[in-house]
């Protein structure tokens, strides 16, 4: 298992990543439980495939950058306590301006059990190769609005056109998209459909895989989002 677990980076070249959940920078407003590494940490399928969407995009002139790749399940159920917590007037207007953190879940934008967890699953953008500088996609990282959902109104005619640059290039590469959000996509043959695994994302992965196989939960459900 400690085989198959990986750091993205260290296995395809030329992607840039950005861990927000490590970072205060996202939407709880602190380093979420078990990353406590700034790395992007994925299955080697999901390495696979992500090489091929890099030479891809490569060749429409754009680079890859990715902000989450596996999740632990105790970083999901830290979601779920700040769900239950007071609004914070800070984060409400760039995460979820027209929904309570308490809706988050009806509507799809946050999931008890995670693709992430699965080890399967992306949260990514596009950069110009050329500049080097993020392409519009009309809303950031972790947006949980409408306008984040694929097809919304309300984008300009070339941040959907990003947005099809990128969905192209994944589902091409072997991934599905995820409605409600443009920058989420999940592997379509994933190793791991029904194992949700909770080792911590650290600065050296080689003693992960002594946790891997009692932190790996199998579980059924037809329930997993972003």
């Amino acid at each position: 298992m400690k085989d198959d677990f990986v750091f993205v980076d260290e296995v395809v070249s030329g992607i840039r990543w950005d861990a927000k959940y490590a970072t205060w920078d996202n939407f709880t407003r602190r380093p979420v439980d078990g990353y406590l590494a700034n790395r992007i940490v994925g299955t080697r399928a999901l390495c696979a495939a992500l090489e091929a969407a890099r030479d891809k995009a490569a060749s429409l002139g754009f680079g890859l950058l990715l902000w989450d790749g596996y999740r632990p399940q105790r970083a999901v159920d830290c979601f779920l306590r700040w769900a239950k917590q007071p609004e914070d007037s800070r984060a409400k207007p760039r995460h979820h301006p027209n929904l309570d953190r308490s809706e988050l879940f009806d509507h799809g934008y946050v999931a008890a059990r995670s693709g992430h967890s699965r080890g399967g699953a992306v949260d990514l953008t596009l950069f110009g190769l050329a500049t080097g500088t993020l392409v519009p996609m009309g809303g950031d990282h972790d947006l949980m609005d409408s306008i984040s959902h694929h097809g919304a109104a309300g984008i300009t005619p070339a941040e959907a056109r990003n947005r099809q640059y990128l969905r192209s290039i994944m589902c091409a590469c072997g991934f599905d998209s995820y409605d409600r959000e443009w920058w989420h996509y999940e592997l379509k043959d994933e190793p791991y459909p029904d194992t949700y695994f909770d080792f911590p994302i650290t600065p050296d992965l080689v003693d992960k895989g002594r946790h891997a196989e009692s932190a790996g939960t199998p579980m059924r459900t037809t329930a997993d989002q972003a």
